[in-house]
């Protein structure tokens, strides 16, 4: 048995189309409850993150995606209220006309990048978005 402490690992999907337009959805509970988020969430023991964003962004906005790429790893021990996490952030497809919001998501959306000044981004959502938007352009 271990006695170092460990990082909890997390998933975060960025569902996008053609026109780079994406999904984020309201978060229902803290922390930032009330605040625009990536889908995402912890994964299970036992699970692969790929299997993990499959299923929250199924879990969060009732769309089945297509994962196109394992984008970026962020590890800032302050990134999270809740402790130390670690997330795996997946550029994924999906039929967003399938969206609804459900499980942890209060509300979904469909932004785009100019949208960014006017939203306000749970944990460090915001600095995801913009290095998916260096990348994409």
């Amino acid at each position: 048995m271990s006695y170092h402490k460990k990082p909890s690992i997390t998933v975060d999907i960025f569902i996008y189309n053609e026109n780079k337009d994406f999904i984020l959805i309201k978060r229902k509970n803290n922390p930032f409850k009330d605040c625009w988020a990536f889908p995402g969430g912890f994964v299970d023991y036992g699970e692969t993150t790929e299997n993990a964003a499959i299923r929250e962004a199924k879990e969060e906005t009732s769309i089945d995606v297509n994962l196109k790429k394992q984008f970026k790893v962020y590890s800032d021990p302050l990134r999270d209220p809740r402790g130390h996490t670690i997330t795996v952030v997946y550029l994924a497809e999906g039929d967003m006309n399938m969206r609804c919001a459900d499980d942890d998501a209060k509300e979904i959306k469909i932004f785009s990048f100019e949208d960014l000044r006017n939203i306000d981004l749970a944990f460090d959502h915001k600095q995801i978005l913009h290095d998916i938007f260096d990348y994409l352009n």
